[in-house]
């Protein structure tokens, strides 16, 4: 399975897009359209190692609701990646059991070699 998940109205997320050219044989999702589901999410952070490594803190939410000041578990973590699209790190791209998260130059060089 090859899937990417992104968000279309994100700039960093088209270019990345454009670079990686994902064949038909990648299914695209927008994470705006269409979240993604829990199942999905849990089978990713037994990849990854923690919802936490998941989640954006970059997302202007994040200090907005005031997540910044407090302490959260996994399970927020978790919580918060399903109802808040915008949370959840991008693009995600999933190649068959390899995940790659995140937009930094090292993760997208590494995922375009299975695109």
């Amino acid at each position: 399975m090859k899937k990417i998940y992104y968000l279309s109205s994100c700039d960093t997320n088209r270019r990345i897009l454009k670079e990686l050219a994902p064949g038909p044989d990648v299914e695209l999702q927008d994470i705006k359209a269409n979240n993604i589901d829990a199942s999905t999410l849990d089978w990713i952070k037994e990849k990854a190692g923690s919802y936490e490594a998941l989640f954006s803190k970059k997302a202007i939410k994040y200090r907005s609701l005031g997540l910044n000041e407090q302490n959260l578990s996994e399970q927020d973590y978790r919580r918060l990646l399903l109802e808040e699209y915008t949370f959840l790190k991008r693009p995600f791209i999933i190649v068959d059991e390899e995940v790659f998260v995140g937009n930094d130059k090292k993760t997208i060089a590494a995922a375009s070699q299975f695109v």
